[in-house]
Protein backbone atom coordinates (compact mmCIF):
# COMPACT_ATOMS: atom_id res chain seq x y z
CA UNK A 1 0.00 0.00 0.00
CA UNK A 2 2.64 2.22 0.79
CA UNK A 3 5.16 1.71 -2.13
CA UNK A 4 1.54 2.06 -4.07
CA UNK A 5 0.77 5.28 -2.77
CA UNK A 6 4.61 6.28 -3.10
CA UNK A 7 3.81 5.16 -7.10
CA UNK A 8 0.95 7.28 -6.95
CA UNK A 9 2.54 10.02 -6.18
CA UNK A 10 5.39 9.89 -8.38
CA UNK A 11 3.41 9.40 -11.77
CA UNK A 12 1.35 12.78 -10.34
CA UNK A 13 4.88 14.77 -9.79
CA UNK A 14 5.92 13.61 -12.63
CA UNK A 15 2.87 14.86 -15.07
CA UNK A 16 2.35 17.94 -13.23
CA UNK A 17 5.55 19.09 -13.18
CA UNK A 18 5.92 18.38 -17.37
CA UNK A 19 2.41 19.96 -17.95
CA UNK A 20 3.08 23.20 -16.46
CA UNK A 21 6.89 23.14 -15.82
CA UNK A 22 7.00 25.31 -19.07
CA UNK A 23 4.99 27.88 -17.77
CA UNK A 24 6.09 27.51 -13.97
CA UNK A 25 9.90 28.18 -15.09
CA UNK A 26 8.59 31.83 -17.01
CA UNK A 27 6.11 32.38 -13.72
CA UNK A 28 9.34 31.75 -11.28
CA UNK A 29 11.54 33.54 -13.09
CA UNK A 30 9.99 36.55 -14.11
CA UNK A 31 9.10 36.98 -10.73
CA UNK A 32 12.45 36.22 -9.37
CA UNK A 33 13.51 39.45 -11.36
CA UNK A 34 10.35 41.29 -9.87
CA UNK A 35 12.18 41.21 -6.38
CA UNK A 36 14.11 44.10 -8.08
CA UNK A 37 11.63 45.72 -10.10
CA UNK A 38 12.42 48.84 -8.40
CA UNK A 39 16.31 48.54 -9.18
CA UNK A 40 15.51 47.37 -12.57
CA UNK A 41 12.94 50.13 -13.51
CA UNK A 42 16.11 52.49 -12.13
CA UNK A 43 18.21 51.22 -14.49
CA UNK A 44 15.91 51.12 -17.35
CA UNK A 45 15.27 55.39 -16.97
CA UNK A 46 18.88 56.44 -16.93
CA UNK A 47 17.95 59.90 -16.89
CA UNK A 48 16.96 59.81 -13.48
CA UNK A 49 19.82 60.87 -11.12
CA UNK A 50 20.22 59.47 -7.93
CA UNK A 51 20.22 62.86 -5.13
CA UNK A 52 20.71 63.06 -1.58
CA UNK A 53 17.99 64.85 -0.47
CA UNK A 54 14.90 64.29 1.80
CA UNK A 55 11.10 63.36 1.70
CA UNK A 56 10.26 66.52 2.92
CA UNK A 57 12.35 68.79 0.69
CA UNK A 58 11.26 66.81 -2.42
CA UNK A 59 7.48 67.01 -1.29
CA UNK A 60 8.53 70.86 -1.33
CA UNK A 61 9.82 71.17 -4.57
CA UNK A 62 7.13 68.87 -5.95
CA UNK A 63 4.23 70.82 -4.34
CA UNK A 64 5.70 74.16 -6.05
CA UNK A 65 5.65 72.70 -9.42
CA UNK A 66 2.60 70.95 -8.68
CA UNK A 67 1.09 74.97 -7.75
CA UNK A 68 2.36 76.37 -10.70
CA UNK A 69 1.10 74.20 -13.53
CA UNK A 70 -1.81 71.87 -11.94
CA UNK A 71 -3.13 74.76 -9.79
CA UNK A 72 -6.98 73.81 -11.53
CA UNK A 73 -6.55 69.91 -11.00
CA UNK A 74 -8.65 67.60 -9.15
CA UNK A 75 -6.02 65.85 -7.41
CA UNK A 76 -2.46 65.38 -7.35
CA UNK A 77 -0.68 62.06 -6.73
CA UNK A 78 3.02 62.90 -5.82
CA UNK A 79 5.36 60.10 -5.34
CA UNK A 80 8.76 60.62 -3.01
CA UNK A 81 12.16 59.03 -3.49
CA UNK A 82 13.09 56.33 -2.07
CA UNK A 83 15.80 54.03 -0.81
CA UNK A 84 14.93 51.59 -4.07
CA UNK A 85 13.60 54.27 -6.30
CA UNK A 86 15.18 57.80 -6.50
CA UNK A 87 12.46 59.26 -8.67
CA UNK A 88 10.20 61.67 -7.97
CA UNK A 89 7.37 61.58 -10.01
CA UNK A 90 4.21 63.58 -9.73
CA UNK A 91 0.45 63.30 -11.64
CA UNK A 92 -2.32 65.40 -11.82
CA UNK A 93 -5.76 65.02 -12.88
CA UNK A 94 -8.66 67.18 -13.82
CA UNK A 95 -12.06 67.97 -11.89
CA UNK A 96 -14.81 65.05 -13.16
CA UNK A 97 -11.74 62.64 -13.98
CA UNK A 98 -10.49 61.86 -10.40
CA UNK A 99 -9.41 58.12 -9.80
CA UNK A 100 -7.31 55.29 -10.04
CA UNK A 101 -7.67 54.64 -13.62
CA UNK A 102 -8.80 58.22 -14.51
CA UNK A 103 -6.88 60.08 -17.19
CA UNK A 104 -4.08 61.67 -15.98
CA UNK A 105 -0.69 63.84 -16.75
CA UNK A 106 2.16 62.66 -15.64
CA UNK A 107 6.11 64.41 -14.86
CA UNK A 108 9.17 63.20 -14.25
CA UNK A 109 11.15 66.16 -11.49
CA UNK A 110 14.70 66.21 -10.17
CA UNK A 111 14.36 65.51 -6.54
CA UNK A 112 17.00 68.08 -5.65
CA UNK A 113 16.29 71.39 -8.46
CA UNK A 114 12.60 70.37 -9.24
CA UNK A 115 13.30 70.19 -13.10
CA UNK A 116 10.86 68.17 -15.05
CA UNK A 117 12.95 65.56 -16.42
CA UNK A 118 12.85 64.17 -19.88
CA UNK A 119 12.59 60.21 -19.54
CA UNK A 120 12.65 57.64 -21.85
CA UNK A 121 9.07 55.12 -22.27
CA UNK A 122 9.86 52.11 -20.63
CA UNK A 123 8.07 49.24 -18.80
CA UNK A 124 11.17 48.77 -16.78
CA UNK A 125 10.64 46.59 -14.09
CA UNK A 126 6.88 46.35 -14.16
CA UNK A 127 7.08 43.89 -17.16
CA UNK A 128 8.30 41.51 -15.36
CA UNK A 129 5.91 42.16 -12.42
CA UNK A 130 2.88 42.13 -14.53
CA UNK A 131 4.30 38.63 -16.83
CA UNK A 132 4.54 37.21 -13.54
CA UNK A 133 0.82 36.64 -12.51
CA UNK A 134 -0.70 38.03 -15.88
CA UNK A 135 1.51 35.99 -18.43
CA UNK A 136 0.93 39.15 -20.68
CA UNK A 137 -3.08 37.50 -21.45
CA UNK A 138 -6.27 39.81 -21.04
CA UNK A 139 -7.80 39.62 -17.48
CA UNK A 140 -8.89 37.69 -15.77
CA UNK A 141 -7.77 34.85 -18.28
CA UNK A 142 -3.54 35.09 -17.73
CA UNK A 143 -4.46 35.32 -13.64
CA UNK A 144 -6.96 32.08 -13.89
CA UNK A 145 -3.70 30.34 -16.30
CA UNK A 146 -1.07 31.48 -13.30
CA UNK A 147 -3.30 30.30 -10.08
CA UNK A 148 -3.71 27.23 -11.66
CA UNK A 149 -0.17 26.66 -12.64
CA UNK A 150 0.49 27.49 -8.59
CA UNK A 151 -1.84 25.16 -7.58
CA UNK A 152 -0.47 22.58 -9.45
CA UNK A 153 3.22 23.63 -8.38
CA UNK A 154 2.11 22.93 -4.66
CA UNK A 155 0.84 19.85 -5.75
CA UNK A 156 4.17 19.07 -7.18
CA UNK A 157 5.97 20.16 -4.14
CA UNK A 158 3.61 17.97 -1.86
CA UNK A 159 4.12 14.61 -4.37
CA UNK A 160 8.09 15.40 -4.51
CA UNK A 161 8.31 15.25 -0.82
CA UNK A 162 6.26 12.33 -0.54
CA UNK A 163 7.60 10.44 -3.17
CA UNK A 164 11.40 10.59 -2.22
CA UNK A 165 11.96 8.28 0.79
CA UNK A 166 15.79 9.87 1.10
CA UNK A 167 15.12 13.11 0.21
CA UNK A 168 17.13 14.86 3.02
CA UNK A 169 19.88 12.47 2.71
CA UNK A 170 20.02 13.19 -0.94
CA UNK A 171 20.07 16.58 0.01
CA UNK A 172 24.20 15.60 0.70
CA UNK A 173 24.72 13.56 -1.88
CA UNK A 174 25.76 14.87 -5.50
CA UNK A 175 27.79 12.68 -7.77
CA UNK A 176 29.31 14.94 -10.42
CA UNK A 177 30.15 13.34 -14.22
CA UNK A 178 27.36 10.93 -13.61
CA UNK A 179 24.63 12.41 -16.65
CA UNK A 180 21.14 11.45 -15.45
CA UNK A 181 22.12 10.83 -11.52
CA UNK A 182 23.86 14.43 -11.37
CA UNK A 183 20.74 16.07 -12.78
CA UNK A 184 18.44 14.42 -10.23
CA UNK A 185 21.30 14.95 -7.05
CA UNK A 186 20.88 19.04 -8.46
CA UNK A 187 17.51 18.40 -8.33
CA UNK A 188 16.77 17.19 -5.09
CA UNK A 189 19.76 19.45 -3.23
CA UNK A 190 17.76 23.01 -4.44
CA UNK A 191 14.77 21.61 -3.96
CA UNK A 192 14.88 20.51 -0.09
CA UNK A 193 17.71 23.26 -0.11
CA UNK A 194 14.68 26.10 -0.33
CA UNK A 195 11.67 23.78 0.28
CA UNK A 196 10.31 26.47 2.95
CA UNK A 197 10.68 28.73 0.54
CA UNK A 198 8.64 27.10 -2.12
CA UNK A 199 5.90 26.34 -0.18
CA UNK A 200 5.65 29.86 1.55
CA UNK A 201 5.95 31.40 -2.36
CA UNK A 202 3.23 29.18 -3.66
CA UNK A 203 0.48 29.16 -0.76
CA UNK A 204 0.61 32.28 -0.66
CA UNK A 205 0.29 33.56 -4.29
CA UNK A 206 -2.98 31.39 -3.54
CA UNK A 207 -3.99 33.10 -0.73
CA UNK A 208 -3.62 36.04 -2.66
CA UNK A 209 -6.02 35.18 -5.21
CA UNK A 210 -8.28 33.32 -2.99
CA UNK A 211 -11.19 35.44 -4.11
CA UNK A 212 -10.78 33.61 -7.53
CA UNK A 213 -9.53 30.06 -6.71
CA UNK A 214 -12.27 29.88 -3.49
CA UNK A 215 -15.05 31.95 -4.23
CA UNK A 216 -17.38 29.77 -2.25
CA UNK A 217 -17.87 31.61 1.13
CA UNK A 218 -17.75 35.00 -0.54
CA UNK A 219 -20.33 34.34 -3.40
CA UNK A 220 -22.61 32.64 -0.06
CA UNK A 221 -22.21 35.54 2.14
CA UNK A 222 -22.42 38.63 -0.01
CA UNK A 223 -25.17 36.56 -1.90
CA UNK A 224 -23.49 36.72 -5.69
CA UNK A 225 -22.24 40.33 -4.97
CA UNK A 226 -18.53 40.08 -4.64
CA UNK A 227 -18.53 43.93 -5.80
CA UNK A 228 -19.58 44.38 -1.91
CA UNK A 229 -16.82 42.26 -0.66
CA UNK A 230 -14.70 44.41 -1.88
CA UNK A 231 -16.05 47.41 -0.89
CA UNK A 232 -16.18 46.62 2.58
CA UNK A 233 -12.98 44.84 2.68
CA UNK A 234 -10.73 48.06 0.85
CA UNK A 235 -13.15 51.10 1.65
CA UNK A 236 -13.15 54.14 -0.54
CA UNK A 237 -11.67 57.22 1.72
CA UNK A 238 -14.83 59.80 2.30
CA UNK A 239 -13.03 62.88 0.87
CA UNK A 240 -15.23 66.15 1.43
CA UNK A 241 -16.56 67.25 -1.79
CA UNK A 242 -15.25 70.34 -3.79
CA UNK A 243 -17.25 73.27 -2.10
CA UNK A 244 -16.23 75.80 -5.51
CA UNK A 245 -15.01 78.28 -3.09
CA UNK A 246 -10.87 79.03 -3.43
CA UNK A 247 -8.91 78.16 -0.30
CA UNK A 248 -5.06 78.27 0.24
CA UNK A 249 -3.66 74.80 0.73
CA UNK A 250 -0.87 74.40 3.49
CA UNK A 251 2.68 73.32 2.70
CA UNK A 252 2.40 69.74 2.13
CA UNK A 253 5.99 68.57 4.27
CA UNK A 254 4.67 69.14 7.44
CA UNK A 255 1.68 66.62 6.85
CA UNK A 256 4.43 63.85 6.33
CA UNK A 257 6.00 64.68 9.73
CA UNK A 258 2.55 64.80 11.69
CA UNK A 259 1.84 61.21 9.72
CA UNK A 260 4.82 59.47 10.74
CA UNK A 261 3.85 60.44 14.70
CA UNK A 262 0.61 58.64 14.17
CA UNK A 263 2.16 55.38 12.52
CA UNK A 264 4.93 55.83 15.39
CA UNK A 265 7.49 56.38 13.00
CA UNK A 266 7.27 54.65 9.10
CA UNK A 267 8.20 55.77 5.31
CA UNK A 268 5.84 57.54 2.70
CA UNK A 269 5.76 56.44 -0.69
CA UNK A 270 2.53 58.61 -1.38
CA UNK A 271 1.04 61.88 -1.20
CA UNK A 272 -2.42 62.58 -2.94
CA UNK A 273 -4.18 65.94 -2.54
CA UNK A 274 -7.81 66.11 -3.55
CA UNK A 275 -9.12 69.56 -4.49
CA UNK A 276 -6.10 71.16 -4.19
CA UNK A 277 -7.00 74.91 -4.81
CA UNK A 278 -10.59 74.63 -2.98
CA UNK A 279 -11.36 75.40 0.46
CA UNK A 280 -12.46 71.77 1.15
CA UNK A 281 -8.61 70.27 0.00
CA UNK A 282 -7.59 67.15 1.41
CA UNK A 283 -4.05 65.58 2.43
CA UNK A 284 -3.69 61.98 2.45
CA UNK A 285 0.10 60.78 3.53
CA UNK A 286 0.26 56.85 2.87
CA UNK A 287 2.88 54.56 4.38
CA UNK A 288 5.28 52.69 2.23
CA UNK A 289 4.32 48.96 2.38
CA UNK A 290 8.23 48.32 2.87
CA UNK A 291 7.68 49.14 6.59
CA UNK A 292 6.91 45.95 7.77
CA UNK A 293 5.89 42.19 6.41
CA UNK A 294 2.06 42.60 6.37
CA UNK A 295 0.67 44.38 3.65
CA UNK A 296 -0.92 47.02 4.44
CA UNK A 297 -3.06 47.43 1.09
CA UNK A 298 -3.04 51.21 1.08
CA UNK A 299 -2.62 52.53 4.76
CA UNK A 300 -3.19 55.99 4.97
CA UNK A 301 -3.39 59.88 7.05
CA UNK A 302 -5.62 62.19 6.12
CA UNK A 303 -5.54 65.90 6.60
CA UNK A 304 -7.69 68.71 6.22
CA UNK A 305 -5.00 70.85 3.23
CA UNK A 306 -6.10 74.22 4.38
CA UNK A 307 -6.65 74.19 7.84
CA UNK A 308 -4.49 71.70 8.89
CA UNK A 309 -6.93 69.61 11.18
CA UNK A 310 -6.96 65.54 11.54
CA UNK A 311 -9.39 63.97 9.74
CA UNK A 312 -9.41 60.25 9.41
CA UNK A 313 -6.90 57.48 9.90
CA UNK A 314 -6.69 53.61 8.84
CA UNK A 315 -8.98 51.48 11.29
CA UNK A 316 -7.92 48.60 13.06
CA UNK A 317 -7.59 45.70 10.46
CA UNK A 318 -9.91 42.50 11.23
CA UNK A 319 -8.04 39.11 11.84
CA UNK A 320 -8.38 37.47 8.27
CA UNK A 321 -7.20 40.68 6.58
CA UNK A 322 -4.54 40.37 8.73
CA UNK A 323 -3.03 37.36 8.09
CA UNK A 324 -4.21 37.79 4.52
CA UNK A 325 -1.87 40.99 4.03
CA UNK A 326 0.80 38.89 6.13
CA UNK A 327 0.90 36.06 3.40
CA UNK A 328 0.72 39.15 0.31
CA UNK A 329 3.45 40.84 2.07
CA UNK A 330 5.58 37.57 2.53
CA UNK A 331 5.22 36.45 -1.30
CA UNK A 332 6.02 40.18 -2.72
CA UNK A 333 9.09 40.83 -0.43
CA UNK A 334 8.74 44.48 -0.19
CA UNK A 335 9.51 44.73 3.02
CA UNK A 336 13.38 42.75 2.78
CA UNK A 337 16.16 44.78 2.97
CA UNK A 338 19.04 44.55 0.55
CA UNK A 339 20.48 40.94 2.42
CA UNK A 340 16.97 40.05 2.58
CA UNK A 341 16.12 40.66 -1.11
CA UNK A 342 19.09 39.10 -2.41
CA UNK A 343 18.19 35.79 -0.22
CA UNK A 344 14.57 35.98 -1.87
CA UNK A 345 16.44 36.49 -5.07
CA UNK A 346 18.97 33.51 -4.80
CA UNK A 347 16.05 31.33 -3.72
CA UNK A 348 13.70 32.32 -6.30
CA UNK A 349 16.49 31.53 -9.27
CA UNK A 350 16.85 28.10 -7.01
CA UNK A 351 13.00 27.35 -7.56
CA UNK A 352 13.87 28.18 -11.18
CA UNK A 353 16.90 25.53 -11.59
CA UNK A 354 14.29 23.05 -9.65
CA UNK A 355 11.72 23.34 -12.11
CA UNK A 356 14.23 23.24 -15.34
CA UNK A 357 15.96 20.16 -13.69
CA UNK A 358 12.92 18.37 -13.68
CA UNK A 359 12.23 19.12 -17.44
CA UNK A 360 15.78 17.71 -18.12
CA UNK A 361 15.70 14.77 -16.06
CA UNK A 362 12.44 13.75 -17.81
CA UNK A 363 13.78 14.18 -21.52
CA UNK A 364 17.10 12.51 -20.30
CA UNK A 365 15.75 9.42 -19.08
CA UNK A 366 13.78 8.79 -22.46
CA UNK A 367 16.05 9.88 -24.82
CA UNK A 368 18.30 7.42 -23.41
CA UNK A 369 16.01 4.30 -24.72
CA UNK A 370 16.12 5.63 -28.05
CA UNK A 371 19.85 6.38 -28.10
CA UNK A 372 20.83 3.12 -29.90
CA UNK A 373 18.12 3.35 -32.58
CA UNK A 374 19.16 7.30 -33.11
CA UNK A 375 14.73 7.82 -34.15
CA UNK A 376 13.53 10.18 -31.40
CA UNK A 377 9.18 9.83 -31.22
CA UNK A 378 7.88 13.32 -31.92
CA UNK A 379 6.71 13.63 -28.58
CA UNK A 380 9.85 13.56 -27.11
CA UNK A 381 10.80 16.03 -29.78
CA UNK A 382 8.70 18.18 -28.88
CA UNK A 383 9.24 18.11 -25.29
CA UNK A 384 12.66 18.76 -26.03
CA UNK A 385 11.63 21.99 -28.29
CA UNK A 386 9.80 23.68 -25.34
CA UNK A 387 12.59 23.05 -22.82
CA UNK A 388 14.94 24.70 -25.23
CA UNK A 389 12.71 27.65 -26.01
CA UNK A 390 11.10 27.73 -22.62
CA UNK A 391 14.68 27.97 -20.70
CA UNK A 392 17.49 29.25 -22.76
CA UNK A 393 15.19 31.03 -24.74
CA UNK A 394 13.78 32.91 -22.01
CA UNK A 395 16.94 33.77 -20.79
CA UNK A 396 17.35 35.28 -24.12
CA UNK A 397 14.43 36.83 -24.39
CA UNK A 398 15.27 38.85 -20.80
CA UNK A 399 18.77 39.86 -22.04
CA UNK A 400 16.86 41.77 -25.54
CA UNK A 401 14.77 43.46 -23.27
CA UNK A 402 17.32 45.06 -21.30
CA UNK A 403 19.20 45.37 -24.70
CA UNK A 404 16.35 46.95 -26.55
CA UNK A 405 15.94 49.30 -23.15
CA UNK A 406 19.56 50.72 -24.37
CA UNK A 407 19.53 50.68 -28.19
CA UNK A 408 15.60 51.74 -29.31
CA UNK A 409 15.51 55.64 -29.94
CA UNK A 410 14.36 57.34 -26.93
CA UNK A 411 12.08 59.44 -28.97
CA UNK A 412 10.84 56.49 -30.61
CA UNK A 413 6.73 56.75 -30.07
CA UNK A 414 5.17 53.63 -28.11
CA UNK A 415 8.76 52.91 -27.29
CA UNK A 416 7.81 50.99 -23.98
CA UNK A 417 5.45 48.60 -26.57
CA UNK A 418 8.39 48.28 -28.63
CA UNK A 419 10.93 46.69 -25.73
CA UNK A 420 7.73 44.30 -24.97
CA UNK A 421 7.98 43.31 -28.88
CA UNK A 422 11.59 42.95 -28.78
CA UNK A 423 11.36 40.50 -25.75
CA UNK A 424 8.66 38.32 -27.47
CA UNK A 425 10.18 38.35 -30.62
CA UNK A 426 13.25 36.94 -29.60
CA UNK A 427 11.74 34.53 -27.08
CA UNK A 428 9.59 33.06 -30.53
CA UNK A 429 12.46 33.61 -32.97
CA UNK A 430 14.39 31.05 -29.83
CA UNK A 431 11.55 28.66 -30.70
CA UNK A 432 12.48 28.65 -34.40
CA UNK A 433 16.00 28.01 -33.44
CA UNK A 434 15.19 25.20 -31.60
CA UNK A 435 13.00 23.51 -33.82
CA UNK A 436 16.04 23.77 -36.91
CA UNK A 437 19.08 22.83 -34.35
CA UNK A 438 18.67 19.92 -32.93
CA UNK A 439 19.36 18.51 -28.39
CA UNK A 440 23.01 19.99 -27.81
CA UNK A 441 23.49 22.14 -30.53
CA UNK A 442 20.64 24.23 -29.51
CA UNK A 443 21.27 24.22 -26.10
CA UNK A 444 24.70 25.17 -26.59
CA UNK A 445 23.98 27.90 -29.16
CA UNK A 446 21.36 29.58 -27.46
CA UNK A 447 23.27 29.61 -24.12
CA UNK A 448 26.30 31.29 -25.36
CA UNK A 449 23.84 33.78 -27.31
CA UNK A 450 22.22 34.87 -23.99
CA UNK A 451 25.73 34.53 -22.22
CA UNK A 452 27.19 37.14 -25.13
CA UNK A 453 24.10 39.76 -24.80
CA UNK A 454 23.86 39.38 -20.96
CA UNK A 455 28.03 40.76 -21.11
CA UNK A 456 26.73 43.37 -23.83
CA UNK A 457 24.45 44.68 -21.19
CA UNK A 458 27.00 46.75 -19.42
CA UNK A 459 28.90 47.50 -22.44
CA UNK A 460 25.77 49.17 -23.80
CA UNK A 461 25.06 51.20 -20.54
CA UNK A 462 28.02 52.90 -20.56
CA UNK A 463 28.43 53.64 -24.22
CA UNK A 464 24.62 54.81 -24.32
CA UNK A 465 25.04 56.88 -20.74
CA UNK A 466 26.41 60.35 -20.51
CA UNK A 467 27.30 59.33 -17.26
CA UNK A 468 30.82 57.72 -16.61
CA UNK A 469 31.63 55.72 -14.26
CA UNK A 470 33.43 58.46 -12.09
CA UNK A 471 29.79 60.09 -12.20
CA UNK A 472 27.89 56.88 -10.70
CA UNK A 473 30.36 56.38 -7.66
CA UNK A 474 30.19 60.23 -6.67
CA UNK A 475 26.59 60.07 -6.85
CA UNK A 476 26.22 56.47 -5.28
CA UNK A 477 24.03 54.92 -7.99
CA UNK A 478 25.02 51.67 -6.64
CA UNK A 479 21.55 49.82 -8.14
CA UNK A 480 22.56 50.87 -11.83
CA UNK A 481 26.78 49.42 -11.03
CA UNK A 482 24.73 46.58 -9.05
CA UNK A 483 22.53 45.98 -12.00
CA UNK A 484 25.69 45.94 -14.96
CA UNK A 485 27.95 43.40 -12.51
CA UNK A 486 25.09 41.26 -12.18
CA UNK A 487 24.58 41.15 -15.56
CA UNK A 488 27.93 40.60 -16.30
CA UNK A 489 27.83 37.74 -13.95
CA UNK A 490 25.54 36.53 -15.79
CA UNK A 491 26.93 35.84 -19.01
CA UNK A 492 30.03 34.66 -17.83
CA UNK A 493 27.82 32.26 -15.46
CA UNK A 494 25.59 30.98 -19.01
CA UNK A 495 28.95 31.42 -21.03
CA UNK A 496 30.46 28.44 -18.24
CA UNK A 497 27.02 26.61 -18.91
CA UNK A 498 27.05 26.28 -22.31
CA UNK A 499 31.26 25.28 -22.70
CA UNK A 500 29.98 22.88 -19.95
CA UNK A 501 27.79 21.82 -22.12
CA UNK A 502 29.48 21.41 -24.76
CA UNK A 503 32.53 19.69 -23.85
CA UNK A 504 30.41 16.83 -22.17
CA UNK A 505 28.73 16.29 -25.48
CA UNK A 506 32.24 15.74 -27.24
CA UNK A 507 33.21 13.37 -24.33
CA UNK A 508 29.79 11.43 -24.69
CA UNK A 509 30.96 11.14 -28.11
CA UNK A 510 34.42 9.72 -27.49
CA UNK A 511 32.74 7.39 -25.19
CA UNK A 512 30.09 5.44 -26.75
CA UNK A 513 30.20 2.52 -24.06
CA UNK A 514 29.53 4.84 -21.38
CA UNK A 515 26.19 5.95 -23.35
CA UNK A 516 25.43 2.29 -23.53
CA UNK A 517 25.52 1.72 -19.63
CA UNK A 518 23.55 4.56 -18.51
CA UNK A 519 19.96 3.44 -18.84
CA UNK A 520 20.93 0.98 -16.87
CA UNK A 521 21.76 3.60 -14.35
CA UNK A 522 18.45 6.33 -14.95
CA UNK A 523 16.20 3.56 -14.55
CA UNK A 524 16.95 3.48 -11.11
CA UNK A 525 16.77 6.92 -10.74
CA UNK A 526 12.70 7.62 -9.87
CA UNK A 527 9.79 4.94 -9.57
CA UNK A 528 7.72 6.36 -12.46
Amino acid sequence: MKEGLRQAMAWLHTWTGLIFGWMLFAIFLTGTLSYFNDEISHWMRPEVPVRQVSSEASLTLAQHYLQQHAAGAGRWVISLPSARDPGLSVSWQMPGNEGRRGPREQRQLDPLSGEVLQVRDTRGGDFFYRFHFQLQMPHPWGRWLSTSAAMLMLVALITGIITHKKIFKDFFTFRPRKGQRSWLDGHNAVGVLVLPFHLMITYSSLVIFMYMVMPASILVAYQGDTDGFFSELFPASESPKAQGQPGQLLALAPFVERAREQWGGGQVSLVTVSHPGDIKATVNVMRSSADRVMHEFGSAVAFDGVSGAFLTADPARPAPMVIAGGFYGLHLGHFAGPTLRWLYFICGLAGTAMIGTGLVIWLGKRQLKHARSGVMPFELRLVEVLNIASMSGLLIAVAVFFCANRLLPVSLAGRGEWEENCFFIAWGLSLVHALVRRGRAAWVEQLALAAGLFCVVPLLDALSSEQSLRVLLAQGDWTRLGFDLTCLCSGVFLAWAAWKMQRAGQLSGKTPARAVRAPNVASNVEVN
